[in-house]
């Protein structure tokens, strides 16, 4: 776990980087309805976590910087009986300011009326502008009771600032602490999708297996996947976002999962594929072996000065040659590449940041994902070919669906990959399915 001393250096690095005669805002999340009177399992906002480590929906953080001093203020709910025997326990304030690196607790039911105050004289606030309407709310009537109040010696606030900008960067690379966060998300995904593997038969269905890993995910402790888990058997492989996870695994069958664990807010996602009763066809090996060549390819450009269009073009070119090896595509390798050949068969993105959130935040500088890695990035590599069940191609290639993905860390020489304990060469997998499935 996290400590305070963690999140408080957060906010202190926060701070540095706010405007001086300023205030930053930021809300927790909200408890979402499931069904009638039933919510969904709270998960706490992202960005609110990252800067308080604190679990509980109805609180909001206040950071003040006048003068290079910084006053910190939470709001949170109030301590309630009668709530808490039915809910469950609450902080409250008290406990707040034990708990935390805080200088005010206050209850958050005193939010609109302290928050104009609080915020008087500051020539700034930052907020996470339009990620939600009750919030963009309550900072847009804070900021008209300063416009109307002159009488109350009240002033305006001269500009409003996305503070999205600033904790997007923040977060996008990780220190120590939150590798180490994501090493043990990981290691705990790897050994899920091992668990999913050794139990693959024919006859069973996805559900099955979806549920051998979210086994794994919660005696481990990690309670909640990190997204919706894809099992895809067949050409349900070839569904990019499959999650109905419903059909009967067949033999002679390929299985695509695509799953990792949330650890203390860190999420993994891992996406193998491999047959469903322990041994690939020569058509499976042959798509196989292409995919997994270009992501190892890919892996290898991860590092300091490259980005990760360079990996990704070399996976387009691995790609397109391997198809025409096969002879899947025809034509000639630049005017393919050029054409965009690959997209009937990899139409998906290589790459996308990872941590708090399974896509997380940070500016890729562009759509072909152009900014150059820097050590503490952490993001996924995941090349893959779809051949859809009517494709234009010869029958044996139709229908199978192959994705490999790994979570790695930029490293001052190059990466490290988190996810490396879950097997992934032909060779590797059919040793370790032939255990069981023999």
């Amino acid at each position: 776990m996290l400590n305070e001393t963690f999140f408080l250096g957060r906010r202190k690095a926060l701070a540095e980087r706010l405007d001086d005669n300023s205030a930053a805002i930021i809300f927790a999340a909200s408890e979402k309805t499931r069904s009638n009177d039933t919510e969904y399992h709270f998960r706490q906002c992202s960005y609110f976590y990252y800067l308080t480590g604190f679990n509980e929906p109805e609180a909001a953080l206040l950071l003040i910087k006048k003068e290079g001093q910084v006053q910190t203020i939470l709001f949170n709910r109030d301590k309630d009986k009668v709530m808490e025997i039915w809910h469950g326990r609450r902080l409250g304030q008290e406990q707040a300011l034990k708990t935390f690196e805080i200088d005010q607790a206050l209850s958050i039911s005193a939010l609109e009326q302290e928050l104009p105050t609080l915020i008087n004289g500051c020539e700034s606030l930052y907020s996470l502008i339009g990620q939600d309407v009750v919030n963009d709310k309550a900072v847009s009537d804070a900021l008209t009771t300063l416009r109307n109040g002159m009488r109350q010696n009240l002033s305006a606030i001269n500009t409003q600032r996305d503070l999205a900008v600033i904790l997007d960067d923040m977060r996008l690379f990780k220190q120590n602490a939150e590798i180490e966060m994501m090493r043990q998300a990981a290691q705990i995904s790897c050994d899920a999708h091992s668990r999913a593997m050794q139990t693959s038969a024919a006859g069973k269905y996805e559900y099955q297996l979806e549920a051998e890993i979210m086994h794994e995910f919660g005696r481990r402790g990690a309670r909640f996947a990190a997204y919706n888990t894809i099992v895809g058997g067949g050409d349900n492989a070839c569904i990019l976002h499959y999650t109905e996870n419903e059909s009967v695994l067949n033999d002679g069958d390929l299985v695509l999962i695509d799953a990792g664990c949330e650890l203390n807010g860190y999420a993994a996602d891992i996406t193998r594929t491999f047959p469903v009763n322990g041994k690939f066809s020569d058509a499976q090996k042959a798509i196989y072996n292409i995919v997994l060549k270009a992501q190892l390819a890919a892996i290898d450009l991860i590092k300091p000065s490259n980005s990760i269009k360079q990996a990704n073009d070399a996976v387009i070119e691995i790609i397109i040659q391997g198809l025409l090896d096969l002879g899947v595509i025809e034509g000639e390798l630049s005017q393919l590449i050029e054409d965009g050949a690959h997209k009937e068969f990899y139409m998906h993105g290589l790459s996308h940041w990872i941590g708090l959130d399974v896509h997380d935040v940070g500016d890729y500088h562009s759509s072909a994902r152009t900014r150059v890695l820097e050590p503490g990035m952490a993001l996924t590599i995941e090349p893959g070919i779809y051949i859809s069940p009517d494709s234009d191609v010869d029958e044996k290639w139709r229908g199978i669906g192959v994705r490999i993905e790994d979570d790695l860390i930029v490293t001052v020489d190059g990466n490290e990959v988190l996810t490396k304990d879950v097997v992934k060469t032909v060779e590797e997998i059919e040793a370790l399915m032939s255990q069981t499935n023999g």
